[in-house]
């Protein structure tokens, strides 16, 4: 069963409850004359009214957001709350002016019977059942409504008991102003509950953060690896959905698509703390107090919208000299070329002051690969046996998956080979360059070799 079958299967049900029991009580009251017996059958028709208007707003509440209501309809459960308190204030009111008069006039006390208590046993039962369906039901969806709904009932519970007592002291002990009395405590209790509904709406409808809610969503979203520090956490309720709006630090050295990923995290988070939650999440990149001299000098790159390599870094103690290979167009004029150099070395020297030396390589940048056909069996056969001459007896060995592709550019080569697990990756890279090397010199239609390196077989 949905959680919206749940609210309008409960708030129908309530409906009928409340129409037969304010029914009963009410000609009951006139019957014997108990002021206090008509103001709990009129309280139980306002809840009547309560639960008709319940019952309608849960059926629009949980649709969607659209255009025109961005955070859903949510909020409907709470005006009609507060529409319902109102109600509340006002029968409250007129049932204390009638004590009043009847205990001004001194009104003979009401007729007693067994009618008027089986009827007020009968609607302590079946109010608390319904509230306790209807607090059941408002946890589970978590139903501003149907809490309040549930509260209208619990209420009536001690609106009864209040009645019997009345009686009891009216017409069973002979003091005349029992039911007028009890009829008063009824209106008492009329508006301290329309106090304690009003000031939890009024709440909700002001976006006040649930109690705890911020904390948990922020350890919920502090947990998230990547999370830096969360710098600002708003939390609001619109119905049953938690809104939730952050702004978060991540390490500035994180791709996009990193930074993503640590979003959906962060939603997935928010929803295993809220069970139903809507997260906004601002990323903030910031510097890390263990970023390196060479991660920065990526991110002062990447902010320019640069391709960089090859970035080295020497520290002669008294200042840093930086060696950087820069990739631009291969058609852009050199003039241009090195204003964009000289653009990045300004901006390093801003980030690590005027004295580091700075040192940029301009290159071209690298061309998309040209369509190639695969060479024929037999030319990929003789680059094979190249390659494991060239590699020999030495540190690399098994070459294997050899591919060559024909391109107008000039052949490409592929292959895989192994090396020792111990050895260590520079030591890898200057071996299978120099068979590289080896192959192009002797190869001079090679355009471009693209090796693999792996350690051996398990």
């Amino acid at each position: 069963m949905t959680s919206q079958h749940s609210k309008t299967s409960v708030a129908a049900i309530s409906i009928f409850a409340s129409g037969g029991m304010a029914v009963a009580k009410f000609a009951v009251g006139i019957a014997i004359g108990s002021l206090a017996l008509i103001s709990e059958a009129l309280h139980s028709s306002i809840d009547l009214v309560a639960t008709i208007i319940t019952w309608a707003v849960v059926r629009v509440s949980d649709k969607p957001a659209d255009d025109e209501h961005h955070y859903g309809h949510g909020k409907l459960e709470s005006v009609s709350a507060l529409g319902v308190t109102a109600l509340l204030y006002v029968l409250a009111g007129g049932i204390l002016v009638e004590a009043y008069s009847r205990l001004s006039e001194g009104t003979l006390p009401p007729t007693i019977s067994a009618v008027p208590f089986v009827v007020l046993v009968l609607d302590i039962a079946v109010n608390l059942w319904r509230a306790r369906a209807l607090h059941r039901a408002a946890r589970e969806t978590r139903s501003q409504a149907l809490a309040a709904d549930a509260l209208h009932f619990a209420s009536d519970v001690m609106g009864s008991f209040a009645v019997i007592v009345g009686l009891i002291l009216a017409a069973g002990l002979g003091f005349w102003w029992g039911d007028a009395a009890a009829a008063a405590a009824v209106a008492v209790m009329i508006a301290l509950l329309g106090l304690r509904m009003a000031g939890s709406t009024v709440q909700t409808l002001v976006d006040r953060a649930p109690e705890g809610a911020q904390e948990k969503a922020t350890a919920a979203i502090r947990g998230v690896p990547g999370v830096i520090d969360v710098d600002r956490l708003r939390v609001r309720m619109v119905g049953a959905t938690t809104f939730i709006d952050t702004i978060a630090k991540v390490p500035r050295t994180y791709p996009i698509d990193r930074v993503e990923e640590i979003k959906r995290s962060a939603q997935i988070a928010v929803d295993k703390a809220f069970g139903d939650a809507d997260l906004t999440f601002t990323a903030v990149p910031v510097a890390r107090n263990n970023e390196t001299v060479r991660d920065r000098i990526m991110v002062i790159a990447h902010n320019s919208g640069l391709a960089v390599h090859h970035v080295t870094v020497h520290d002669l103690g008294a200042k840093l000299t930086v060696s950087i290979d820069l990739e631009v167009d291969a058609d852009m004029q050199l003039e241009a070329a090195h204003d964009v150099a000289n653009t990045l070395e300004r901006n390093i020297q801003e980030e690590f002051g005027e004295d580091v030396e700075v040192d940029v390589h301009i290159e071209p940048l690298e061309p998309e690969l040209p369509f190639g056909v695969d060479a024929a069996p037999e030319r990929v056969q003789t680059i094979a046996a190249a390659l494991a001459e060239f590699a020999g007896e030495g540190e690399i060995h098994d070459i294997h998956n050899v591919r060559v592709r024909n391109t107008d550019a000039g052949e490409i080569v592929n292959f895989h080979c192994r090396a020792a697990p111990s050895m260590s990756v520079i030591k890898v890279h200057e071996h299978v360059d120099a068979i590289e090397r080896a192959l192009r010199r002797a190869f001079p239609s090679v355009k471009r070799v693209i090796s693999h390196a792996e350690p051996p077989r398990a």
